[in-house]
């Protein structure tokens, strides 16, 4: 079921913004870098390297299409720990989330690199 609910938001629903970076206010952006450091790593790794879930870095995530990265957050996979986060995020929030990952530009926080 998930799988074909994968499919239809792949073709449904195109990103507000797929040229360019997706626009979250600054103060969101904090929660949700948090949000990742806490949530996601708890499986992906506090560096986002791997653990239960696979690692989060650029050179994984290249490949990956905007959309599935944003449908994966927002509908979980099916049969995986990873679960559906569209009760805590937006669609916005989620492009913003895949597109700081895939840029490597999460690893750069002082967030996700522990206070030094």
């Amino acid at each position: 079921m998930r799988t074909m609910l994968l499919v239809i938001n792949l073709l449904l629903y195109p990103l507000a913004a797929t040229a360019g970076d997706t626009e979250v206010p600054a103060a969101r952006q904090y929660e949700l870098l948090y949000f990742l450091k806490h949530d996601c790593g708890s499986c992906h790794g506090m560096t986002l390297k791997g653990g239960l879930g696979p690692p989060l870095l650029p050179e994984n995530l290249t490949g990956k299409p905007k959309q599935y990265l944003v449908t994966t957050i927002m509908e979980g996979r099916e049969n995986t720990a990873m679960p559906a986060w569209k009760s805590l995020l937006n669609k916005d929030e989620a492009c913003w989330l895949s597109e700081q990952l895939q840029n490597g530009r999460i690893l750069k926080t002082e967030i996700t690199e522990g206070n030094k």
